[in-house]
């Protein structure tokens, strides 16, 4: 039987997971798109600046987030002054979340850009099609199984996201608590048996999401 801890933790987890992921596919799939086939200066460094978040401690992340956001950060008194306020909120998760999943949708889309046959784009841009329709009907269908399986990923990514959600949302029980972060307090407390029934959620939740995923990429190629 699952109790009210345990149920605002699943809510938690799967809302900031869904949002996060919501709130950086279009830009990260738009960016991909103009990464993949444009060069212009500074390309290599707002590519690196992308990918960071993939190799830096979530710490660290945490750190930079509160540099920027928190209560004295370079833009915390200002969002303080529009009543924003996203540390130790939910919409903190969000953020940080955000920030970790980003890199995962935007190299995948990129990758899949990238192994579109740029002649397929320029016959339908011989044939009269603009930027557009080139995009939504050349490019897109031939890359939707790299970001669908970008996307399913960042989501199982974000579901685990636990130190920078810690530094910059904090830890308090049905607001910001996510599974990762209650696994981790039921642990120290020495409640081993409730800190399993979590984890096991948490990898039940994630094992559903990768199956779904190929299910859909096997649907979408057969297609």
């Amino acid at each position: 039987m699952i109790d009210d801890y345990t149920r605002d933790a699943i809510l938690i987890t799967l809302r900031v997971a869904s949002l996060a992921t919501i709130s950086s596919f279009l830009f990260s799939v738009a960016l991909a798109r103009i990464m993949s086939r444009r060069d212009f200066p500074g390309r290599r460094v707002l590519d690196a600046l992308c990918t960071l978040p993939i190799v830096l401690p979530p710490t660290v992340l945490g750190f930079f987030l509160l540099v920027l956001v928190g209560r004295r950060g370079v833009f915390g008194q200002w969002l303080a002054e529009m009543g924003v306020n996203l540390v130790f909120s939910w919409q903190g998760a969000v953020l940080a979340s955000t920030v970790v999943v980003f890199p995962l949708i935007y190299k995948s889309a990129r990758a899949a850009f990238e192994s579109v046959d740029p002649d397929l784009e320029n016959a339908a841009r011989s044939l009269g099609a603009g930027e557009f329709a080139v995009f939504f009907l050349v490019s897109l269908p031939q890359a939707k199984n790299g970001i669908i399986a970008g996307t399913m990923l960042a989501f199982a990514r974000g579901m685990g996201e636990f130190g920078a959600t810690l530094m910059i949302a904090g830890n308090i029980p049905g607001k910001t608590q996510t599974l990762a972060l209650a696994i981790y307090d039921s642990f120290s407390a020495g409640k081993d048996a409730e800190a399993a029934l979590l984890a096991a959620i948490t990898s039940a939740i994630c094992m559903a999401v990768l199956i779904g995923s190929d299910w859909l990429l096997n649907r979408t190629g057969r297609r």
